[in-house]
């Protein structure tokens, strides 16, 4: 029985395999993110993270306000507790 086995899966054709390219994964926007971020405690009280630089701008009364800019929940600019 086994030489029977063995004579037909000699038989059989043999198909060559050609080793696959390893898949190449292409970056989309929801997955590539900006490095280099820090996390900054906001004037609101709470945590953020933000990517940009840290800015001081002037507030409608005339004094400085530091800012953190291009933060990760989706605000462009947001105020910093000094």
């Amino acid at each position: 029985m086994k030489a029977l086995t063995l004579a037909l899966l000699l038989s059989l054709p043999a198909t060559h395999l050609s080793p696959q390219k390893p898949l190449q994964l292409s970056p989309t926007p929801v997955t590539k993110r900006a490095k280099g971020g820090r996390w900054y405690f906001a004037a609101n009280g709470h945590a953020v993270y933000c990517y940009g630089p840290v800015m001081t701008v002037p507030r409608a009364n005339g004094a400085l306000q530091r800012v953190a800019t291009f933060c990760r929940d989706g605000s462009a600019v947001v105020p910093l507790k000094d």
